[in-house]
């Protein structure tokens, strides 16, 4: 693999992977995490656009390219509440694996992804390894029925959340464009989201997300979150890494995602805890790499 290459394709490793742990560090409201985190991103994409000299697409290409932004901070919305429950550190492997759960069932009911009994056996042994990735990731040697309920609520949630990464995900697939090309408009549903999702709140009696200070904090963690995108876009072009490639490299966020959020974050685990998350961590990006291969 080209030195380039490599180094566009860790770089969702480096914004993917702090990006939960910088928003949950900045604090604040959900909203206040998704209004700056949409508003740090489409100042992103915004400023790239213009400096590739990149318009607008128009039309159907237009519609669904904001559709997929709309469903990424639709579910980053639920993401930041589940943060809120147990932790980024616990909610980050398990969002993870219902994304890649997601991906390759989509993959295979709509795209004919995995042809043959074989690859089918072998994905569906990937997936197994996935659910139990994410369940070690999330065990703890307390025995504490509230802990218990309040996890599982956040499990709920974040399941929920995976219809708007599928949607962020498979809606850019009935486009003409590339990547880049969808970067601005993405950035664009993204914010109308975050604006609609403030509003709304103020709306039912809670202060107005956009007078606050802590919102335009979170335009730094958007950036990370930004440069992340746009890198993952960049690797998976097939003169580039590629889509599997690609895909593998940015799953590796998840890993930097939990380990930060335990470090940086006080979200403490005891040695055996850390021992079995890191265990299921590995089983999530295996199951990962053996998705993309088959």
């Amino acid at each position: 693999m080209h030195a380039t290459a490599l180094l566009i394709g860790l770089g969702p490793l480096i914004g993917w992977g702090l990006y939960p742990t910088i928003a949950s560090k900045i604090g604040g409201r959900p909203v206040n995490q998704i209004l700056g985190s949409t508003l740090g991103t489409f100042i992103f994409a915004l400023i790239f656009a213009w400096t590739q000299g990149l318009s607008l697409p128009q039309g159907h290409d237009l519609f669904f390219s904001i559709l997929s932004g709309i469903g990424w901070a639709s579910a980053q919305i639920i993401t930041f509440k589940a943060f809120a429950m147990v932790g980024s550190s616990r909610a980050m492997p398990v969002t993870t694996a219902f994304q890649l759960l997601g991906a390759s069932l989509w993959g295979v009911i709509a795209l004919g992804d995995w042809p043959g009994m074989t690859a089918k056996i072998l994905g569906g042994l990937a997936l197994i390894l996935i659910i139990i990735g994410a369940s070690l990731t999330v065990w703890s040697e307390q025995r504490d029925a509230g802990n218990r309920r309040l996890l599982r609520r956040a499990v709920l949630w974040l399941a929920g959340g995976e219809i708007g990464y599928w949607a962020y995900s498979a809606a850019p697939q009935a486009t003409n464009l590339n990547g880049m090309q969808a970067f601005l408009p993405q950035a664009i549903g993204m914010l109308l989201v975050g604006l609609g999702y403030a509003l709304w709140l103020t709306v039912r009696g809670e202060k107005l997300a956009l007078v606050e200070k802590v919102s335009y904090q979170h335009i730094f963690s958007g950036l990370f979150f930004a440069f992340a995108a746009l890198t993952y876009l960049i690797s998976a072009q097939p003169d580039m890494n590629g889509l599997a490639t690609g895909f593998i490299l940015s799953q590796t966020s998840v890993v930097l995602a939990t380990l930060t959020g335990i470090w940086f974050l006080g979200q403490k685990k005891t040695p055996k805890e850390m021992r079995i998350t890191i265990l299921g961590l590995l089983l999530i990006l295996a199951a990962a790499t053996v998705t993309v291969l088959i």
